[in-house]
């Protein structure tokens, strides 16, 4: 009976071919439509891996999670390029721009100006940080190939950085669940935590 149950459960190859597919799809969806918790899910990736597979999965992951947010980075940028050349505009370099807050915009630029592409690595790592970044590499028309540069060595750095955190998480907690807990609870303090201080200070300001 106990070899009948276990023989329908998934197999280790099974998962992984359904794991990489649809991580994949997920980040690269979320990197095109930024509202997809994409950190907390390669964070979650690295804790079921760490605990159901060999080490080496954990390079795939990591492979799989900078391909994809690589692409969705380079999908969105071409699709913003188009609304910057077009009179009328588009609804992505709309999208875009609804979501660059006029102050963090003007913050973006600066970088731009002092550090070129490098600033799009601290804009992948920094909570919010990308689409402000992303927005003017547009308005000031940098060529797709000098963004693409640029942007290999951010995707590389973001999804080494979220991996490291499900790494530790998974670490940290015998049970599979617990770690991807943790990883998700950690990613969410991340990327919150810097938009909360913002809003305590626009407050005290006021």
């Amino acid at each position: 009976m106990i070899d009948q149950v276990l023989g329908q459960l998934p197999t280790e190859s099974t998962q992984q071919a359904i794991g990489y597919p649809t991580l994949f799809l997920l980040v690269a969806l979320g990197s095109l439509v930024p509202v997809i918790p994409t950190g907390a899910l390669v964070s979650t990736a690295a804790v079921v891996t760490l605990h159901q597979t060999s080490p080496f999965a954990l390079l795939v992951v990591f492979a799989v999670a900078s391909g994809a947010a690589f692409l969705g980075d380079i999908c969105l940028f071409w699709l913003g390029q188009r609304g910057v050349r077009s009179e009328h505009g588009s609804k992505w370099l709309e999208a875009i721009t609804s979501r660059a807050a006029p102050e963090r915009l003007a913050q973006a630029q600066q970088k731009l100006d002092d550090h070129d592409t490098m600033v799009l690595v601290l804009s992948r790592l920094v909570p919010a940080g990308r689409i402000p970044v992303m927005l003017a590499c547009l308005l000031s028309r940098m060529p797709l190939r000098q963004f693409a540069r640029g942007d290999v060595p951010a995707c590389l750095a973001w999804a080494a950085t979220y991996q490291l955190i499900g790494i530790l998480g998974g670490s940290l907690f015998p049970e599979p669940w617990e770690g991807v807990l943790a990883a998700i609870v950690l990613t969410l303090l991340i990327s919150g935590t810097p938009a909360l201080w913002r809003r305590m200070r626009a407050r005290t300001a006021d």
